[in-house]
Formats: C-alpha cells, structure tokens, sequence
C-alpha cells in the first residue's frame, strides 16, 4: 500500500515537473482592470452559445433547450427547437452561421440528441432557418452513435474555414478506452463535413473499411472550445483534460492528438492515466493546463479596441471562474492573464461585429466589455 501511495506521489511530481511552461508562465491578475464588464443580456442560466445576427441582435442557447433571440434590449423564445436530451453536460450547445447567412439564412446548431435505437443521447448537429421567431427547414447534418445514459463529454462547438467546411467538435462519452482511438467509432473527434451534410471525398479516412468517413481528426477527450484562426485559417481547439491535462490544439488533418495514451493530466483519484505526455507520430498540444481551468468557449482578438490585446486568445474557465487571456508568439503562449475574476462559470466568448468582446456567464448574462478611456 504504502509502495503504491510512494508510486503515486512520485508520478505526481514527475508530470509537474515536466510542466515549465506553465510554471514558468504562471497566470497574473492585472491590478486595474483595462474594461468595465457591463451586463448586456441579463438573467440567463447556462448560455452555452451565442451568434450575432446581421442585424447584431443575438441568438443565444441556453443549455435546457430554449433558444434566445436577444433584440433591442428584449428577449423572445424561438419555436420549434429540436428536443434536446438533458443530463449532466448534455443540453443545447453550440450556435453558428453559415459564412454566407444573407444569402442562404443557414443557422448550425448542436446538440443532445436522444433520436436513436437506443436509451440515452449522443450529440447531434442539425441546420435550420429562421423566420417568425421559428426554426424552419431543420436538417440533421450528423447525430454521433450509440446513444448511452452516460452525461458526460457531449463535446461540442462549430467553426467553418475559409473554404466553406463545417467542423464541429464530439467528445468521447467518458468511454476514454473506447471511443477517441477508434476511427470507426463517434466519439472524442473533431468532423468536418460541407455545408450541406456531405463528406468531403478528401477527409482523411475516406475509403477505410468501418471508418467514420466523417471524422478529420481524432484522439480527443472533451473540446468546448473550436475556432478559426483568422490569420492563418487553421482550425484550433481548446479540450478539457482529466485532473491537469487541459490543452489548446491546432487541428491537423488526419491526426491523432493523444488522448488517453498520452496526457499530462492525471485520474480525478491522483493515480496515473498514463507515463506518457508525448507520443510520436501523435500530435503534442501547442499549450496545456495543469491545474485545469475547464475551457469552454474561445475567441482569437482582430479588434483595436482592447490596448496590447489584438492577436491574443480568449478563453473561459468553468473551474476556476474567470476570462483568461493568453498573449501568443507564432503558435507560443508568452502570457497568461486572469481577468473578470470570481463573476462566474464563462461559458462562451465572442468578438461582436461592433468590435466589443462578449463573454456569456453561467448564472447572470452576457456582458461586453467596455474599454476604459
């Protein structure tokens, strides 16, 4: 027993030790604040996403099924949303436009999905239009199986590139040994798909006998966080790891990104998940938490509004309650900063069209930062 507890410790010991980025690179809590954080949509429970309209009002998910369109200060229910399974993280996730929206009005939106054969839901993607407050049109793009009662690791976010293909983000299901290594099972992957549903001919397991044709990369464990980046139209992510372990990845297709055969983080009990952090031919995150923070939700900075800000990530933590902000050399972290200390759980955070950032708050709303003179 106590050969055990020693194996332990030293595990423990060995993976911090490895983790000089990010002692180096502690977090700072700046001593005045550059923003106020003005409440723009108050009373929301869990608003999982969010997109601007053309017109800049807001449509807004709240994780239990409602949809929200925020306009000119007031909110309205949209009718005729998808019955969305609920249980522990599943619910209503993510909303996205389509990067044509005025002209074709496609809205993406995933989900907790219980459609299937059987008991419990998996996530779901479907496309819809908007028109008198109801969603109209609804396709089913994608619904991951099999459905299990399991309510963790429902993934999910949505980001197109600059050609015009769909990405969207699964978890594994907590079915770590199962899911994020087998290609010819959902789950613990990042998709890309066209617009309409379609495999792309050229995504990577195209033609592999039982594969998911639909996957582009895979070896995840929970991305909440997936976005273009607009300087270089790479796809990056943001994954919750277990204990330590949270990562940042720019997406590559065809790869393998680790999960769980190698890691930094370990089990919720402090035993090992594994001695390995590195694994070649897998792809190595570009940056990792340990501690975790939970990230969920991210947005890159093109605005001039926020002073030293432009070119850096976003990113909201659910454990630790706070916006972070991390500064970025090429694909580096050379900074992290806390900012909105103790608001709340962030959910979701955006770039608005008015150059304003937005960052949803589990328990309280969206608010836009304002820049102080």
């Amino acid at each position: 027993m106590k050969k055990s507890i020693i194996l332990q410790l030293l595990f423990v010991v060995m993976l911090n030790s490895s983790c000089a980025q990010n002692i180096e690179n502690k977090v700072i809590t700046p001593s005045t604040p550059v923003f106020d954080a003005e409440l723009f949509v108050d009373e929301l429970q869990i608003p999982w996403g969010f997109t601007f309209l053309p017109d800049k009002s807001l449509l807004i998910t709240e994780k239990t099924g409602k949809l929200i369109h925020f306009k000119n200060g007031k909110k309205s229910i949209i009718g005729n949303v998808p019955d969305v399974y609920q249980r522990g993280q599943g619910g209503l996730l993510d909303i996205a436009l389509h990067p044509d929206y005025e002209k074709n009005g496609w809205i993406y939106i995933t989900f907790a999905s219980a459609s299937g054969n059987e008991k419990g839901g998996n996530t779901a993607l479907i496309r819809a239009k908007l028109k008198n407050d109801r969603l109209t049109d609804i396709e089913q793009l994608y619904k991951a199986v099999p459905n299990t009662t399991k309510g963790q690791h429902f993934g999910s976010r949505i980001a197109f590139d600059n050609e015009g293909y769909l990405y969207f983000s699964i978890g594994e299901r907590g079915e770590r040994d199962v899911n994020p290594q087998d290609i010819k099972r959902d789950g613990g992957k990042i998709y890309r798909l066209h617009d309409d549903g379609k495999i792309p001919a050229d995504n990577p397991f195209v033609g592999v006998e039982g594969a998911k044709s639909a996957i582009f990369s895979y070896g995840h464990r929970n991305p909440q966080g997936l976005i273009k980046h607009p300087v270089t139209g790479e796809i990056w992510d943001n994954e919750h790891g277990p204990r330590g372990g949270d990562e940042i990845n720019i997406i590559k297709k065809g790869a393998n990104y680790g999960w769980p055969l190698a890691t930094y983080g370990i089990n919720y009990s402090g035993t090992p998940i594994t001695d390995q952090k590195s694994i070649s031919g897998m792809e190595n995150p570009i940056h990792y938490w340990v501690p975790s923070i939970a990230p969920s939700g991210m947005a890159y900075v093109t605005t001039d509004r926020y002073k030293g800000w432009k070119g850096s990530l976003l990113v909201g933590s659910l454990a630790f309650q706070y916006l972070e902000r991390l500064e970025l050399d090429g694909n580096k972290i050379t900074l992290r900063e806390k900012l909105m200390p103790n608001l709340g759980r962030v959910r979701a955070v955006k770039e608005g069209p008015d150059g304003y950032i937005y960052v949803a708050v589990e328990g309280k709303g969206i608010y836009r930062l304002i820049p102080k003179q």
